[in-house]
């Protein structure tokens, strides 16, 4: 069931937004060669607590994973392409890190997420990916107007991806948020223009295109039963917005 959201529930998300954007930009300053995964967790952590929300993410556990999930930050390392466990290995300069984080605050969810290229010299290739991933997010936001459909954001997305020649994750993409973290409806980061529910003043959804320099599809999980990654090792990004539809246009709910 989709529920949309009137105008001062979607301000209280907006709430919940700003603790995500403050954590993910912190994060972002501060992912650096021999700083490790588990080291930015345990300042995303601190940063909670300071700000009175809660996670979202630790001990979740959805039909398909075997164990809750034991961080509140994702944190997906070059291959790695989303829902990577945060360790203590140390990133490497060069390292394609992409960070996914969500909160609750006075009962309302929002979820947000990011990729960085992290020390000097990075790799051309993988600036672009991350460039163009963060054009495909902007892209599928752009298309999120009343009266448009659903099918219009993939298509967007899609679109972006293919004019880089870029690999897309077919059954992955955004959702629903609310009250809980996911909610209806499923949106895919394919689509056809034109098709799929009709978006509505009140909706709100989370946004996150998730494209691979390398094959366009197949990727496998790691034992620990989460961490998804590129079946043929090659790197991958991840942008993620919560945006709200609304009577004006798309309004980013986590933005900066």
């Amino acid at each position: 069931m989709i529920e949309l959201k009137t105008p001062g529930e979607i301000d209280a998300m907006a709430a919940a937004g700003r603790v995500v954007a403050t954590v993910l930009s912190t994060l972002r300053e501060k992912a650096a060669p021999e700083v490790s995964p588990h080291d930015l967790d345990m300042v995303a952590r601190d940063m909670i607590a300071d700000a009175g929300a809660t996670s979202s993410f630790i001990g979740y556990q959805p039909s398909w994973s075997p164990t809750p999930y034991p961080a509140v930050i994702c944190a997906s390392v070059n291959d790695a392409v989303v829902h990577g466990i945060p360790d203590r290995t140390p990133l490497a300069p060069g390292d394609l890190l992409s960070v996914d984080f969500a909160v609750h605050l006075d009962g309302w969810c929002a979820d947000a997420a990011f990729s960085v290229v992290v020390g000097a010299a990075p790799d051309p290739r993988d600036l672009a990916l991350v460039a163009a991933t963060e054009r495909a997010l902007d892209a599928g936001i752009a298309a999120a107007r009343p009266g448009a459909r659903l099918g219009d954001i993939g298509h967007a997305i899609t679109a972006v991806a293919r004019r880089g020649r870029y690999g897309l994750l077919a059954d992955h993409g955004g959702h629903g948020v609310g009250r809980t973290m996911h909610e209806a409806p499923f949106v895919p980061n394919q689509g056809r223009r034109g098709k799929g529910l009709t978006l509505r003043p009140g909706l709100v959804i989370a946004i996150e295109p998730m494209l691979l320099l390398g094959a366009r599809d197949g990727y496998r999980h790691d034992a620990d039963g989460w961490t998804l990654r590129t079946a043929d090792g090659s790197h991958a990004a991840h942008a993620e917005h919560t945006i709200a539809v609304t009577a004006d246009g798309p309004r980013i709910l986590t933005a900066a």
